[in-house]
C-alpha cells in the first residue's frame, strides 16, 4: 500500500522542537538510525551525538500524521515508522527574566527622542558592557576608595580589581614607558610638578599617569571624550589614589563639570597641562585665566588642540610655552598611521559586523590617519575613494592606487563614509540626505565637528539606538543611515587601540612634560614648539629592544662624511 507524502506537514516542523526523553519510542519497524539517543544532562539532542547516524536527505519522507498524533517516515524498504514525539521548549522563565529589566533602560536603549540633545547619550545609562543597571549619575554618588579618599568621581569603585588587571596587561606592551619609569624614578625629574590632564582614560593612559607619578608628579585627570573612558580603569586609578573625574557616557554638562573639578580645587594649583583636543586649555583660559601665572607649559597631542594653540599664539593670547606633540615624528608616523590602520577595522566590525570585501568606501582626508585607514580597507578588498584638499597628499593617494574624487561625486553610491580631516562640516546634511540606504557614517578625527550631526536632529528624522554607540537615523521614506559614536572618534569610542603604538605617543608626552618643566627660564617663549628631534629618536630607540632590533653604528669617518654626530640626531628638525 502506498503512503502519500504531505508537503504541508513538512513545513510544519519547527526548529525549536526537540525530542523529549522518556517519550514512547518508535515502533518495531523504526530504523535504528532514526532513534534519538538522549541522555540525562546531555547539552544537545541525541540526534547530534557522534554515535548516531543521520539519515540522508533522500532516505526518508514525511507521511501524513498518524492516528496517535505522531508523524511517520517512510524507510528505504517501504515500511512506515513513527517518529518520536516532539515537544516545544517553554520560554516562560526567559520571558520573565527579560521583563525584570527596568523599562526605562529598554526605552533608552532602543529609541530616543528627537528633542534630546546630542550629548544626552545612552552611555550615561548602564553601559552595554557594564554589568550594572544602576542609572544613578556618578555625580550623585558618594564613593570612597579603600583608603577613605573621595577626591574622584567615577562609575563604580568596585571595578578597581578588574581595571588593575587591565593596566598590568597594558604595561607589558608599553616597554618605553616602563623603561623610562625605571631609569628616571631615582632622579624624580617631575618632583613638584602638578599635572592636570584631559585625555582618553584607558589602560594605556593609566600607565602614563602612574609613570608620571613615579617620576614625582601629582596628577588630576578628566576625559577628553565622553565615550572613550574605560570605567574599570578609572576605578583602578581612583583606588590607587589618583583624582580621576570621568565615566563612559558623560553628558555635555558632565564633561565640563569633570574638567572643572580637576582644575578647581582649593589649595591645589596646577603648573603643567597635558591636553588632548584643547578642551582643558580652553576651560582654564575661559574660567581661570590667572592660573596661567604659575603654569610652566602645555603639552598637546591632537590636531584639533594644536590648531587651537596656534590660533592663540597668532592672536597673542598664548601666555605660556606649548609643546606640539601631534606633529612630532613619533606621533605622526606611528600613532596616526599604524594605530588607525588597525583600529579602523576593529571599530567598524564591533559596531556593524560589516564585511569589507567589495564595499565602496570614501575616506575624507589622506593625512597619516587617512593613509592608515585606506591601507587597511584596501587590504580587506574594499573599493576605496579619497577626498583631499592638499595636492601633495592627493598625489600620494593617487600613487598608492586610490581614486581621488570630490565627495559629491560618489556620495550616492558608497557604502561607508569615514572622515579624518580635523576640519568641520566635511559631511553636511546635503550629503547625508543623498546617501544610500544603510550607508555607514563615522569619524576617525579627534574632533566631533567633521560630521554635521546637529542637522540630523530634526522632527522629520527618527533616531533609533540599535547598539551601544550605534544609531540608525531614519528618513520619512524609510531610508536609514548608520551613524557611529554620534560622529565622535570611532576607534576609542567603539573599540580599542593597539597598546604598543600608544606607548610611543605616551612616552613622547612624558618627555615633553619633563622638557618643559625642567627647562631654564627663557629657553621657551610664549609660543608653540615641536619636540626636539633628539627626543623623537630617543623614544623610538626605547621601543627597538622589543623586536630584538640592532642598530648599525656610524664609523667616525662615516659620521664626518655625513656631517652628523655618531649619536644623532640623524634627521634635521624640519624632517617630518
Amino acid at each position: 500500500m502506498s503512503v502519500p507524502v504531505s508537503a504541508a506537514k513538512m513545513a510544519e516542523v519547527q526548529l525549536k522542537d526537540v525530542p523529549v526523553e522518556n517519550e514512547p519510542k518508535a515502533t518495531s519497524a523504526t530504523s535504528p538510525t532514526m532513534e534519538p539517543v538522549v541522555k540525562a544532562g546531555d547539552p544537545s539532542p541525541g540526534f547530534l551525538t557522534p554515535n548516531t547516524k543521520m539519515p540522508q536527505a533522500s532516505a526518508m519522507k514525511r507521511t501524513e500524521t498518524q492516528q496517535n498524533g505522531g508523524d511517520a517516515f517512510v524507510n528505504r524498504d517501504g515500511t512506515v515508522a513513527e517518529a518520536p514525539r516532539l515537544k516545544k521548549i517553554q520560554f516562560a522563565d526567559q520571558k520573565q527574566e527579560f521583563n525584570k529589566r527596568p523599562t526605562k533602560i529598554g526605552r533608552r536603549s532602543l529609541s530616543r527622542s528627537i528633542s534630546q540633545s546630542s550629548t544626552d547619550s545612552y552611555g550615561s545609562a548602564a553601559s552595554y558592557t557594564d554589568s550594572s543597571d544602576d542609572e544613578t549619575s556618578p555625580r550623585d554618588k558618594q564613593q570612597k576608595n579603600s583608603k577613605g579618599s573621595g577626591d574622584f568621581c567615577i562609575k563604580n569603585i568596585k571595578q578597581a580589581d578588574f581595571g588593575r588587571r587591565e593596566i598590568e596587561i597594558a604595561e607589558q606592551e608599553m616597554p618605553a614607558l616602563m623603561a623610562l619609569r625605571k631609569r628616571a624614578q631615582g632622579e624624580k625629574p617631575l618632583a613638584g610638578a602638578k599635572v592636570v590632564g584631559c585625555t582618553h582614560i584607558t589602560a594605556q593612559t593609566a600607565v602614563l599617569m602612574e609613570t608620571l607619578s613615579a617620576l614625582g608628579a601629582q596628577c588630576r585627570w578628566a576625559a577628553c571624550n565622553i565615550y572613550s573612558t574605560q570605567n574599570e580603569v578609572a576605578a583602578a586609578l581612583a583606588e590607587g589614589g589618583f583624582s580621576v573625574f570621568a565615566w563612559k557616557g558623560e553628558s555635555e554638562d558632565d564633561f565640563w563639570w569633570c574638567i572643572d573639578r580637576c582644575v578647581n580645587l582649593e589649595g591645589w594649583q596646577p603648573n603643567m597641562i597635558l591636553d588632548d583636543g584643547g578642551d582643558l586649555t580652553h576651560w582654564v583660559y575661559k574660567k581661570y585665566p590667572n592660573m596661567f601665572k604659575k603654569i610652566k607649559g602645555i603639552v598637546e597631542e591632537s590636531v584639533t588642540g594644536v590648531h587651537r594653540l596656534y590660533q592663540l599664539s597668532k592672536a597673542g593670547k598664548l601666555c605660556v610655552p606649548a609643546m606640539n606633540v601631534n606633529d612630532s615624528v613619533t606621533k605622526q608616523k606611528f600613532d596616526n598611521l599604524y594605530c588607525c590602520r588597525e583600529s579602523i577595522l576593529d571599530g567598524l566590525k564591533r559596531t556593524t559586523d560589516v564585511m569589507f570585501g567589495g564595499k565602496q568606501v570614501v575616506v575624507c582626508g589622506y593625512g597619516e590617519v587617512g593613509k592608515g585607514c585606506c591601507a587597511a580597507l584596501k587590504a580587506m578588498g574594499s573599493i576605496v575613494y579619497v577626498t583631499e584638499i592638499d595636492p601633495i597628499c592627493a598625489l600620494q593617494a593617487c600613487m598608492d592606487g586610490f581614486r581621488l574624487v570630490k565627495l559629491n561625486e560618489v556620495i550616492r553610491q558608497v557604502d561607508i563614509v569615514i572622515t579624518c580631516t580635523g576640519n568641520k562640516n566635511v559631511v553636511v546634511r546635503e550629503y547625508l540626505d543623498r546617501m544610500k540606504n544603510g550607508c555607514i557614517v563615522c569619524n576617525m578625527g579627534h574632533s566631533n565637528t567633521e560630521i554635521d550631526v546637529a542637522s540630523l536632529r530634526t522632527p522629520e528624522l527618527t533616531w533609533e539606538r540599535v547598539r551601544s554607540q550605534v544609531d540608525h537615523v531614519i528618513w520619512p521614506d524609510g531610508k536609514r543611515i548608520v551613524l557611529l559614536a554620534e560622529g565622535r572618534l570611532l576607534n576609542l569610542s567603539c573599540s580599542t587601540v593597539p597598546t604598543f603604538v600608544l606607548s610611543i605617543t605616551a612616552t613622547t608626552q612624558a618627555l615633553a612634560l619633563i622638557e618643559l618643566y625642567n627647562a631654564p627660564e627663557g629657553r621657551y617663549k610664549q609660543d608653540v614648539y615641536l619636540l626636539p628631534k633628539k627626543m623623537d629618536e630617543y623614544v623610538a630607540s626605547l621601543h627597538l629592544p622589543t623586536f630584538d632590533a640592532h642598530l648599525t653604528e656610524l664609523s667616525d669617518e662615516q659620521a664626518k662624511y655625513l656631517g652628523l654626530n655618531k649619536n644623532g640626531p640623524f634627521k634635521p628638525n624640519y624632517y617630518r
